[in-house]
């Protein structure tokens, strides 16, 4: 049985550019998140948040340092490696939607799920999992902001991911719609044991994870567990 952490890294670094306008956008980020666990990071804009996120998903690649994500080395593998890591191991849901706009919310996600070996049936469960059974035949277009990024993430979660990503998930959406959303992440952490890590400016957010982590300056400066997470009708916006 593997009991390889969900998500660990030793020393990731992350530099763009060279010599004097080089920007250290992650600088020594130490980090073990176990299988299962709700976290959440937090920390101001330019803090290296959505930089940790891609590199942990396979979206890039670091400079410096190891990242293993299910035991899997991420810093040894090539471009392509990297696609077919994210293809079978990671879920996505980002602030912005990114649907297809001439495809049905079911065809949005079951475009995705057959990248992964996946099929119609998985597509049509997950949507009915965030409580879009009804709206399967609808276009973006006919959806309203809330229902869109629930198809992102029924979308994610076709291909029964081990890891889902969420990058200000919420950033586009009313306070109650939000809301919602976040209940649904809750949920399917909760049942599905799918491992969740959510960048966020919201502090409030952050009260409902079973772990928060503070960035600033490209570091990790705080690592707090909850041991009573809120759920999210008990949230103070």
């Amino acid at each position: 049985m593997n009991h390889a952490p969900a998500v660990a890294t030793r020393d990731l670094q992350r530099v763009f550019g060279e010599g004097s306008i080089a920007v250290r956008a992650l600088d020594g980020v130490d980090l073990e998140v176990p299988s299962g666990e709700f976290v959440v990071i937090l920390g101001p804009s330019g803090s290296g948040k959505t930089t940790l996120l891609n590199i942990i998903g396979g979206i890039d690649a670091p400079t410096g340092g190891t990242v293993e994500v299910a035991g899997i080395d991420l810093a040894g593998l090539d471009a392509a490696g990297r696609t077919e890591f994210r293809r079978d191991h990671v879920g996505f849901v980002f602030q912005f939607f990114n649907l297809i706009p001439t495809l049905t919310a079911y065809e949005n996600v079951r475009l995705i799920a057959e990248i992964a070996g996946g099929d119609g049936e998985e597509s049509r469960e997950a949507l009915e999992s965030v409580g879009l059974g009804n709206r399967l035949d609808n276009f973006p277009a006919a959806l309203s902001g809330g229902e869109q990024q629930r198809v992102a993430v029924a979308r994610a979660i076709a291909k029964t991911p081990p890891l889902l990503l969420g990058d200000e998930p919420t950033g586009a959406l009313d306070l109650e719609t939000g809301r919602q959303v976040l209940a649904l992440l809750h949920r399917l952490n909760r049942e599905r044991g799918i491992t969740m890590l959510l960048v966020t400016h919201s502090s409030v957010i952050a009260q409902m994870a079973d772990r928060v982590l503070h960035l600033r300056d490209g570091k990790i400066v705080g690592d707090d567990r909850n041991d009573d997470p809120k759920p999210t009708d008990e949230l103070v916006w």
